[in-house]
């Protein structure tokens, strides 16, 4: 009778995790979180710009499809979605959905003469200029 008790006794004791070895596995976390983590943000700051410049390009080929239309480019980026050129030429809209907003929820700086035009963002810092990261992003 008593070896059965001892037997449960150290069967219960298997069970479970002690405290080293628990803080052992989270200090292994811990360490992993600190390598990966750089990689993670730098991906997705490359990501959010590579996305602004994605959506700058679509915006520029809507910008020439209604200057091939109307003859000019608009006064701003609403002339491609409502007309605003009071011309029967204008073919819109231009695009399919509302005039998106860069990833960093600002938006994109249009800037147009009727012949040529400029459109940038100021990137996550949302200001003009900036150096690396917060430098402002176009195709030009």
């Amino acid at each position: 009778m008593i070896k059965l008790q001892i037997q449960n006794h150290a069967s219960t004791r298997a069970q479970g995790f002690t405290l080293i070895e628990i803080l052992v596995v989270m200090a292994i976390i811990g360490m992993l979180a600190v390598m990966v983590a750089p990689n993670i943000f730098n991906q997705q700051a490359g990501a959010q710009r590579d996305a602004a410049l994605s959506q700058i390009a679509s915006l520029e080929a809507a910008l020439d499809t209604y200057r091939l239309d109307v003859g000019e480019y608009p006064d701003s980026l609403e002339g491609l979605r409502e007309d605003d050129s009071g011309r029967a030429s204008w073919n819109g809209p231009y695009l399919r959905r509302d005039i998106p907003l860069d990833p960093w929820n600002n938006e994109y700086v249009y800037d147009s003469n009727g012949r040529e035009f400029t459109l940038l963002s100021y990137g996550p810092d949302g200001e003009r200029g900036g150096e690396d990261d917060d430098a402002d992003i176009s195709l030009q």
